[in-house]
Formats: C-alpha cells, sequence, structure tokens
C-alpha cells in the first residue's frame, strides 16, 4: 500500500492511491467529497519553426478506462486542463539541405480526478488556435507512478474546422469482447466517425476512410484526349478501390476532376509530416535539376527526338555545374508539374550548385549492362526478380494455344551438354515472359509513335548458378488473335548478329520496365494495399491487436498514392510519358488486376506458382518448399525473413487468441475481413483468391502476407534503381529492322546510331532517370523491420513486447548471414560487374545506403 504525500493544508489537497483514499473515506464521511487524485501529463508534438501555439489554447481531458460514468456509460472524464511549456527541453530537428527547424516541444498537464475515477485509458484533445500542430506521442503518470503510453502521430486541427475533440486511446489492446465497458462505447463511436457518411467532399482536417474508384486519372476538361475510364467497378476495368476524396465531376459529369496541386485529400493521421513533404519536394526538384541540359550543351532542333551517343546518357547522370531550363525543357515541364512548383524548380536551378554521381555500376564499368551475363543476372538478384518463372514445357505458348517459333534444335546447342528434355525435367530452363498481357494492346500502343513488342526470353541455368540468355522472341500481333508474328534473336559476340541481339536486349528491358514500375510496384504492392489500409482504419479499433500490428506497416502509403494518382498514373502523367504503354498504360494493369490472388502473393506461395521451388513438406522446413536455384539471392535471403516475420505473427496472433472460435467471435476482425473482399478488393472477391478468416492458421498467413507484400517485398523492387537500372529503356522509338529494307541498309551502316535513335528522347530519358533518382532516395523518417514499432511502449503488453524483441534479434542474424552468404564467391549473382554487394533484401539500411524494409517514406510512387 502507498503512503500518502504529506498534505500541505488541510485534506482537501492529500494525494493518494484509491486504496488509501477507502481507508481515509472509513473515517472522514465528508472525504468522499473532497479526496483528489493527481494526474500528470506529457504531450510531445512537432511545430515548424516560424508556428507557436500558446498552451493555453490546447486542453486536454482524460477519460477512465476501468470505472464508468453511470450518467453517461463512458468512463468518467475529468475536468479540462490546459498545456504547460516546458522550455528547457525544447529541441529543434535541423535540415540540412534548408534553413528551416522544426521544433519539438514537450507541455505539461496536471488535473486532478476523484478517488473512484480508475486507470486512463483514452484523452480527448482541444484545439482552439488557429494553426495545427502535429502530435507525436503522449503519457499520463497516476499517483502511483504508473506511467500510461499512448503513440499519437496525428495532426491536431483547429476545432473550429473539425468540429470535434481528438480522440486517443492508449496502447493496451483488447479485442472487441474483452473491451472494459467504460471503453465500449468509445472505440464504437470512434470507428463510426471514421466510416464517415459517403457524402460530401472532403477537407484537409477530415478524419474518413471510405472507397471509391480510381474516376480521377482523366479530365476531358483538358480536352477528348485526357479522356481515361474508370477503373473498378465494372468487368471490362476492374481495379482495386481508393480512398474517397469526394472532389466534384468534371464539366462533363464523367470523372472527377483531377487535383490541381499537391493537396490531395488523404484522410489527416495519414498526410506527411511538414518536413517530410519538404524533403519530397526537395528531392523531386533535385532529381529533376541534375538531369537537364545545362545552357552550354547544345540542344537537340525539335525535329530531332534522340539522344546522340551514350556518352550524352552518362553526361546526364553526372554534372556539377550551374544549370537553367531551357526552352523546350520548360515546355515539357509545364505540362507535368504545378507552376508554383515549375517556379520552385527553376528557382533552384539558379540558386544551386546540386551534384549527383555517376550511378556506381556505370562508374566502376559504363558497359556492365551490356554483357549478357548481366543482363541474365538482373533476372535474378536485380531490382525486378520476381518475374523470371521456370519453363514446364516446350515451346510456350498463348492462352489461344497458339505456340512460339523458337525451335528445340536452336536452343539445344547452347544446353552444356544437356538435352532439351533433360534441361527442362532437371528445372534448368528459365523464362522472362511479357508476352500475352501486352499482345491485345500492340496495335494500339504501336500507333502512337512507339515500337513495341511482346516478348520471351530463354535462359539457361549453367553450372556456376548464373543465367546464361538462349533467346529472345519478339511477337507482334498477326491478322487475328490466334496468329502472331514471330522473331526470333540469338546471342551473338559480334557482327550484325550481335547488334541485333543488342537491340532485341532493348525491347525485352523496356517490356520489364513497363512491368516493374507499373505492375509489380504500383498496382501489386500500392494499390492492392490501399482497401487494406481503408478497412482497418474503418473496421478495426486502434486499441484492436491487429490494427497495433499492421499499422506502422502502413505509413504513408496512402498519402503517396494519392500523389502517384496525380502525378504519375493520370492523364499525360509522367508514366504515360516514358513508358512505351503510353494511354494504355492503366488499362493493361486492370487485366493483370483480374489475375491477382491475395493467396498467391506470399513468397513460398509466389515461388511455387512461378516453378522456382517445388514442395517439401519436411518438418524441419519451415517454408514448406525447396529452391530449384542455389544463388536466387531474392529468394534466399527472403525465406529466412518470410520464416522471421511469420514465427512472429503467429506469436503475437496466439497471445490474443487462443483458438479458431476466437477467431470466428471476432466482429471487429471478421468485418474488417468480409470489407477488404467484398469492396476494397470487390472487383476481386472470388472466395478462392482469398483466405477463410476461420482459424488462426489462415489468420497468421493472411497478416504475414500482407506484411510482406507492404515490407520486404516492396524493399526489393524499389531498391537502389539509380545504381542498378541504368541500363533499362521505358521505350523504343523503332522496331529492329528486317533485311531487305531501307531501315536494315541504315542499320548495317551504322549500328550504334540507329542503336541509339531508338531510344527515348532526350527529355524522356532526363524524366525516366530523374523518377529513379526520386524513387531511389530515403528519407529522414524511413520505417524499417527492425524498427517498425515506434517505441519501447508501442503495446502495453510485455509478453508482446518481449516477443518483439526477439523478433529482433532474428532479423540481426538474418543480417549477418546475408552479408557472409555475399562475400562467398561461389555465390556470383550477388556481385554485378561493378562488384557491389547484394543487399535488396536487407532487414535494415546500414549507413552505406540499403533500401528500407518496411514503408515509410515510398517516394512517389
Amino acid at each position: 500500500m502507498e503512503v500518502p504525500k504529506k498534505p500541505s493544508s488541510g485534506i482537501s489537497k492529500w494525494q493518494c492511491s484509491s486504496a488509501k483514499s477507502k481507508i481515509v473515506n472509513n473515517f472522514n464521511p465528508i472525504c468522499q467529497a473532497v479526496q483528489k487524485l493527481t494526474l500528470k501529463g506529457k504531450f510531445v508534438i512537432t511545430l515548424n519553426q516560424k508556428i507557436s501555439i500558446p498552451g493555453k489554447f490546447i486542453s486536454v481531458q482524460i477519460y477512465s478506462g476501468t470505472e464508468v460514468d453511470p450518467n453517461t456509460g463512458k468512463g468518467w472524464l475529468s475536468e479540462k486542463a490546459y498545456f504547460k511549456e516546458r522550455r528547457k527541453n525544447q529541441k529543434y530537428q535541423h535540415d540540412d539541405n534548408d534553413d528551416t527547424q522544426t521544433k519539438i516541444k514537450t507541455y505539461k498537464i496536471k488535473l486532478h480526478v476523484d478517488a473512484h475515477f480508475g486507470t486512463p485509458r483514452a484523452f480527448v484533445i482541444q484545439n482552439k488556435h488557429n494553426k495545427k500542430f502535429y502530435l507525436l506521442s503522449a503519457s499520463i503518470e497516476t499517483c502511483t507512478n504508473r506511467i500510461i503510453h499512448f503513440d499519437c502521430n496525428s495532426w491536431i486541427y483547429p476545432i473550429k474546422k473539425t468540429k470535434f475533440d481528438r480522440l486517443f486511446f492508449s496502447n493496451r489492446c483488447y479485442v472487441p469482447s474483452q473491451t472494459p465497458r467504460a471503453l465500449l462505447e468509445l472505440r464504437n463511436d470512434e470507428l463510426d466517425k471514421l466510416r464517415g457518411n459517403g457524402m460530401g467532399e472532403r477537407k484537409e482536417w477530415d478524419r474518413i476512410y471510405d472507397y471509391d474508384y480510381y474516376n480521377d486519372l482523366g479530365d476531358v476538361d483538358k480536352g477528348s484526349e485526357h479522356f481515361r475510364p474508370v477503373l473498378g467497378g465494372s468487368r471490362l476495368y476492374p481495379y482495386p478501390r481508393r480512398v474517397r476524396t469526394g472532389r466534384k465531376n468534371s464539366t462533363s459529369g464523367t470523372s472527377r476532376s483531377q487535383a490541381t496541386s499537391f493537396d490531395i485529400y488523404v484522410p489527416s493521421d495519414e498526410i506527411f509530416s511538414p518536413k517530410k513533404l519538404k524533403e519530397l519536394k526537395s528531392n523531386s526538384i533535385h532529381a529533376i535539376v541534375q538531369l537537364l541540359p545545362s545552357k552550354t550543351e547544345s540542344l537537340p532542333q525539335q525535329s530531332s527526338r534522340s539522344v546522340q551517343s551514350f556518352e550524352e546518357i552518362l553526361n546526364m547522370l553526372s554534372r556539377n555545374r550551374n544549370q537553367t531550363i531551357e526552352g523546350w525543357i520548360r515546355d515539357n515541364l509545364k505540362k507535368l508539374v504545378p507552376n508554383e512548383d515549375l517556379k520552385e524548380i527553376t528557382h533552384a536551378i539558379k540558386e544551386n550548385h546540386m551534384h549527383d554521381p555517376i550511378p556506381q555500376n556505370i562508374y566502376e564499368n559504363e558497359w556492365a549492362w551490356n554483357d549478357d551475363m548481366e543482363f541474365g543476372r538482373q533476372m535474378l538478384a536485380g531490382t525486378h526478380p520476381i518475374r523470371i518463372q521456370c519453363l514446364m514445357t516446350f515451346p510456350p505458348q498463348n492462352k489461344f494455344g497458339v505456340q512460339s517459333s523458337i525451335k528445340q534444335s536452336t536452343i539445344e546447342q547452347m544446353l552444356e551438354g544437356w538435352t532439351l528434355h533433360q534441361a527442362l525435367e532437371q528445372g534448368r530452363i528459365f523464362m522472362l515472359d511479357h508476352h500475352d498481357y501486352l499482345m491485345p494492346y500492340l496495335n494500339r500502343i504501336n500507333a502512337n509513335g512507339v515500337c513495341a513488342y511482346a516478348s520471351r526470353t530463354l535462359l539457361f541455368l549453367r553450372s556456376d548458378g548464373m543465367l546464361k540468355p538462349l533467346t529472345i522472341e519478339l511477337s507482334l500481333p498477326g491478322s487475328s488473335l490466334a496468329l502472331e508474328i514471330h522473331r526470333i534473336f540469338l546471342p551473338s559476340k559480334q557482327g550484325t548478329q550481335a547488334a541485333l541481339w543488342q537491340l532485341a536486349k532493348a525491347h525485352v528491358l523496356a517490356n520489364d520496365a513497363f512491368y516493374h514500375l507499373l505492375v509489380s510496384h504500383w498496382l501489386y504492392t500500392h494499390a492492392v494495399v490501399e482497401p487494406f489500409i481503408l478497412a482497418t482504419k474503418r473496421r478495426l479499433s486502434v486499441m484492436h491487436p491487429i490494427h497495433k500490428l499492421l499499422n506502422p506497416h502502413f505509413k504513408d502509403i496512402m498519402h503517396i498514392n494519392a500523389l502517384t494518382r496525380h502525378i504519375l498514373i493520370n492523364s499525360g502523367g509522367i508514366l504515360e510519358k516514358i513508358l512505351f504503354p503510353g494511354e494504355t498504360c492503366m488499362q493493361i494493369t486492370c487485366d493483370l488486376y483480374k489475375e491477382w490472388k491475395f493467396t498467391e502473393q506470399g513468397l513460398p506461395a509466389d515461388l511455387l506458382k512461378r516453378g522456382m521451388a517445388v514442395e517439401n513438406l519436411d518438418e524441419n522446413n519451415p517454408n514448406g518448399i525447396q529452391l530449384l536455384m542455389l544463388d536466387y539471392p531474392y529468394a534466399i535471403d527472403g525465406l529466412e525473413i518470410w520464416a522471421a516475420i511469420k514465427s512472429w505473427v503467429n506469436d503475437f496472433c496466439s497471445i490474443f487468441y487462443k483458438d479458431n472460435e476466437a477467431i470466428e467471435a471476432d466482429v471487429e476482425l471478421q468485418a474488417w475481413w468480409s470489407e477488404i473482399r467484398s469492396i476494397g478488393h470487390g472487383d476481386n472477391h472470388n472466395e478462392t483468391r482469398w483466405y477463410q478468416m476461420t482459424t488462426l492458421s489462415n489468420l497468421v498467413e493472411a497478416l504475414t502476407t500482407l506484411i510482406w507484400i507492404a515490407s520486404a517485398r516492396h524493399a526489393v523492387i524499389n531498391h537502389q534503381k539509380h545504381s542498378h537500372n541504368d541500363n533499362s529503356p521505358t521505350l523504343c522509338r523503332k522496331f529492329i529492322p528486317v533485311e531487305g529494307t531501307v531501315e536494315f541498309g541504315e542499320f548495317l551502316k551504322d549500328p550504334d546510331k540507329f542503336f541509339t535513335k531508338m531510344l527515348p528522347d532526350r527529355f524522356e530519358t532526363s524524366l525516366g532517370l530523374a523518377l529513379v533518382d526520386l524513387l531511389s532516395k530515403n528519407t529522414y523518417d524511413e520505417m524499417y523491420l527492425l524498427k517498425c514499432q515506434p517505441s519501447h511502449g508501442w503495446i502495453d503488453n510485455e509478453i508482446v513486447q518481449n516477443r518483439f524483441a526477439e523478433f529482433k534479434e532474428e532479423l540481426k542474424e538474418i543480417q549477418i548471414r546475408i552479408l557472409q552468404r555475399n562475400k562467398d564467391p561461389k555465390l556470383k549473382n550477388r556481385r554485378v560487374p561493378a562488384k557491389i554487394d547484394h543487399n535488396i533484401v536487407y532487414p535494415k539500411m546500414p549507413s552505406s545506403g540499403s533500401r528500407r524494409w518496411n514503408h515509410g517514406k515510398r517516394s512517389v510512387l
């Protein structure tokens, strides 16, 4: 029993525990009315240095989580207490690239509550100032010195805008059936507010999560060429849902109007911090500035579209002098960025001396990308190692049964003594397939000034674990869907065939760049995750343990997705400019979404689907599969991470769910899973594509898959593009010439010149490189898997905290093993010709610059 502090003047000022209060009350009847307990609070906020909010404008009231007020049915609510500033603890975060600072300020409160108040478990905060601020965290100290933690990470807007006080719950988790009565109504009311009513245009300060179609990618008010179909809600254009903004329709009434600035709506809890948004803009400007021609360079005439040499591309990648936006660049940029941002770019160019080094892969060996073995290696260990598949039958064929024209005799002589039958049986023939999904669109694509093929690339697994390219098949549509025009290209070291082979590889890389950026990265990572975020915020209380587990992995995704809709995938946006499908980009992703199954997104299931592994149900094998390749870094390193995540998720869930019946009885969990399938992914709701949320094992598999998509898988496909993918054209301007034609004569006269003319023009190249540079940058508040919970007190459960500490230790051990494998000279796929360490699948970013694991900043895509 705690001894109360000695009163300074009279019994009414005593501070004591509730147990002591009961003792005093037995002796003094009037103590019931005057006995008070003291609660102390500490609130940490961030502000721009130029903003100051006096504490008298910010008030807090605390809710009991254990004792119910019979008049309201909710926990007892304290009187208001106002912020008092702790000036001596004020800190500043400096931005090295800017003169501004972000203030981190700590405020205190002290208030008194009745002795029967119970344990604080929630508070409401009210901002009567006219400026918003960012609440990082809060803690409340009881009179028994117990600290109640609150991870807030939320904007607090003026009450005159929101009309509601902002409610926060402590870090204690409860499944719905175990929620204390004092918090139950608060829990349900908060979820109702977050769901909204589906009406009206959303404002910056709203915290409303509801669904909408992708109906804002086109804007016919800008001209008929900006018409784009609505994605989602139809059999022709199925798509995941996005957050509803409620913006008004275009004047034609066919779609929502496009946003006109970066202030596109996302719920206020999803908005970047001011420092992060400023850093993102700075990175964007920096990326563009580095890749613009200097005024001393001779600029191409309007009639000349192509870059002139490989050296010119290298010059774009490394420049250290003052630059200015020339007229032709400015005209192109005006179509892509708002005027106010163009002014900022212009100012930066005039005032700053910026330097961006040559990517390391080029710096070490500028022709490394031209090597056939590097071409194959990148399919296993580059930035897009998730498309390659093992070939099961030969020859490949399309969905109509039309077979490839690749002949057995053509490739068998390159199999190093194996017969084709033996190589297929032993899983040594692999394919990079960009054929079926492109074929229906090629006539339309090629009518818009680009020259695209559908491609199949076959490779052979050598004894040293590396992939040797065998052949490239490039196809065009024939007179009917069942007929195709095929051309076969073989590797060669010199002469005309070698030059043709280089052209064929460029077309394959353009195919892969499109699939990488818009399918693997955008659609299968960002777009498919947004409905999970919406359902989590709408159906799982912040007190729900699954909400607590998932929330760090959702950081910033919705804001990034909103900017993506506004800048990258909209009509006339950057990706339509630099990727060969142009205006058909998003329609192709609709077709590929039809193939998407959530049950195939986990790493083991994905490897099985692509034939890169076979089932192995040995009890000592945690993943249930066996890889066909001993040197496939993405799979080998990734499976260790997958197993660690799954073990952690299983232990976490087992703490809150003791059996399968508890899973089915969780009303919030069931509503969450149902809404994800029936609304968020309503165009892809077939039950065979989803786990049934009836068992603990299915819950663990679903959560592990979701965390994998949002963390490790995303890190792989968005890792160090600038240093590794400098050799991937995003479109081609010429077909490969056919012997006997005038173009073939031009090609024979100067193959290198023909190749450079086939590449994107200067502006497209600059824009593509700027985008790659931007996507590869980290921001100050990156979230890593090793630090995917914001603080030690992220959950008020000691068992969970201890298990999470074990999980972090597992990741550190995996990290050590990855570094050891990177040093193994026998594992040749882990090092490029430039001798860059393979660190794509890496749980923590070391000082050398490895990519993050979780979804902290997502760049713009």
